[in-house]
């Protein structure tokens, strides 16, 4: 143990371990003490010594205490407002969507707009729900709904009137609307073409957005979430600039998480965007929120076939399409802007899905490299569905990390109906390649994306290490088991991994002496059951500098 010096007793010694430190020095032990909301110690017995009359003692009785997640890829005011509007993300029922949608309708009778959202794809056939299923329902007050992914947005008659949108409107270059055979828009927009609705819906009072903020902060800590990214501060189609909500929360002490903001890039505007963003980043960074990174989204998703592909999607029928879908920054161009921000000490935070996307994506940052030398920007990639196998090694080459989002790294509907057939089997092999990622040296971080998907690590961590999902039937086949990582891999990305891309390792991501206290306590040890039983492991404290900011049940 290493001793501190002698400056009293600690305020909080938590001890009856085990530990996980996630500390390659030493990374079990059974004790920890804290004051003045560092660690002062990491031991075992000998850690008790620290312990005076006004010493907090939390006898972790068998269970595992570890250093806090950090999501590295999350949208918290997005969710945490959806969270109070119409939710529809904990089911895949398209009647119950209709079910939902009508009652809160009926519920919310003064409201312009009916807005909310989550639903999933796989729902309806082809992902595409209708207008005509809505207008049953709601037909006098215009319907706009997200997707799960966000990519997309199911939109009443109504709301097609709002925003002007016929059989004449044509698509955006960034995105499509769904017709029917005839040219009239059936109801479903893609990705770009939700813009053209979502500019349209009234944005949440600061009121609203700040309560929104603290919903979801206070989600995240109960699953032992302490620090996170959150991918989108700007506006960007119906979502609103979280930074106001950000700065009232740390005004009025409410912030207790550590948070670093990735300034929006507008895909509409150039290189002149970028000295805004310079004021911006100097605008917003203060106390427990920094924006020193800039999100680039370069494509969609492969399940409405606009993620980046090297080669064309395939047809229903298995045969070559026309489309390989859209890369949203002129790749010459990206590289450009990526020089241009990594010059100015910006991290850069990729939406990279499609392996062309991917690609684009480590050549910008190749070309940072190249001009600027390297620099301590700690560039990554998030989502990484398809990676072409040449790629894998960039990573480590050109210290660029790969964000994880592990959830999706399974069999599941929208994977086998939407996505597999449109691949095809060479390039479907290539997906969620996290194992293949690990051998190549790549720095692995991880993230929810939230509200996308579930924001609780521990579900995430059991899909990294089983590749199956823990909703799966029994059975169900492991997705690509051969790039499966192990658990002290998979926490690690999400402690360690996360804090360094945050630029959070110095003070954080691992339980050592000299660094934040930022801790969760489990209600069990994970390392010490079957792989098949990590997502029942459930957090029961979390704390930021020490203090207690979740105490589970």
């Amino acid at each position: 143990m290493s001793h501190p010096p002698a400056q009293g007793p600690a305020d909080l010694v938590l001890t009856g371990g085990p530990v996980h430190t996630v500390d390659p020095a030493r990374s079990r032990a059974t004790s920890v003490a804290v004051r003045g909301g560092r660690i002062v110690a990491v031991g075992h017995d000998e850690v008790r010594e620290l312990t005076g009359p006004r010493t907090e003692v939390v006898d972790l009785a068998g269970k595992l205490l570890l250093p806090g997640f950090q999501d590295a890829h999350v949208h918290p005011m997005g969710a945490g407002l959806e969270l109070g509007l119409c939710h529809l993300a904990d089911t895949v029922d398209a009647g119950e969507y209709l079910r939902r949608i009508g009652a809160y309708a009926k519920e919310h009778p003064d409201v312009e707009w009916i807005t909310g959202g989550g639903w999933s794809l796989e729902a309806f056939p082809g992902g595409s729900p209708t207008a005509a299923a809505l207008d049953a329902i709601v037909p006098d007050r215009p319907v706009f709904l997200p997707n799960r992914d966000h990519h997309g947005a199911w939109v009443n008659s109504r709301a097609l009137e709002r925003a002007g949108i016929d059989a004449r409107t044509p698509d955006p270059v960034d995105g499509r609307i769904e017709r029917d055979a005839a040219g009239n828009p059936t109801g479903m927009l893609q990705e770009g073409a939700v813009h053209l609705v979502g500019r349209l819906v009234p944005d949440p009072t600061p009121q609203e957005q700040l309560a929104g903020l603290l919903r979801a902060q206070a989600v995240l800590h109960s699953h032992g979430v302490t620090a996170w990214q959150d991918a989108i501060v700007g506006t960007y189609a119906n979502l609103t600039d979280p930074a106001p909500a950000y700065l009232t929360a740390l005004d009025r002490g409410l912030l207790t998480a550590r948070v670093v903001g990735a300034l929006w890039w507008d895909r509409e505007r150039g290189a002149e965007q970028i000295a805004e963003l310079v004021a911006r980043r100097e605008e917003l960074s203060r106390d427990r929120f920094r924006a020193g990174t800039v999100k680039i989204m370069q494509d969609g998703i492969a399940e409405n076939h606009t993620a980046a592909m090297l080669s064309p999607y395939l047809t229903g029928c298995g045969c070559t399409s026309d489309n390989s879908g859209i890369s949203f920054v002129e790749p010459g161009e990206l590289r450009k802007y990526v020089t241009e921000l990594d010059a100015h000490g910006f991290q850069v935070h990729f939406h990279a899905l499609g392996d062309r996307a991917v690609r684009e994506a480590l050549d910008a940052v190749e070309s940072a490299r190249t001009a600027n030398g390297r620099r301590d920007t700690r560039h990554h990639l998030a989502h990484l569905q398809v990676v072409h196998p040449d790629d894998l090694p960039r990573f480590r080459a050109l210290g660029a990390s790969a964000n994880l989002q592990m959830l999706w790294a399974a069999h599941e509907p929208q994977m086998d109906e939407l996505t597999l057939p449109f691949l095809g089997a060479e390039r479907g092999a290539w997906q969620y390649p996290f194992g293949d990622l690990l051998r190549a040296g790549a720095t692995l971080a991880a993230g929810s994306d939230w509200p996308v998907s579930s924001p609780d690590p521990l579900q995430a961590i059991h899909v990294a290490v089983n590749r199956v999902s823990p909703e799966a039937p029994e059975g169900t086949p492991a997705f690509f088991p051969e790039q499966r990582i192990d658990l002290g891999t998979a926490i690690a990305a999400y402690t360690a991994g996360s804090a360094y891309v945050n630029r959070l390792d110095a003070t954080t991501g691992s339980i050592t002496v000299g660094k934040a206290a930022d801790l969760v306590v489990l209600d069990r040890d994970p390392f010490a059951g079957p792989p098949e039983e990590i997502a029942a492991t459930r957090v029961l404290e979390t704390f930021v500098e020490g203090r207690r900011v979740h105490t589970g049940t």
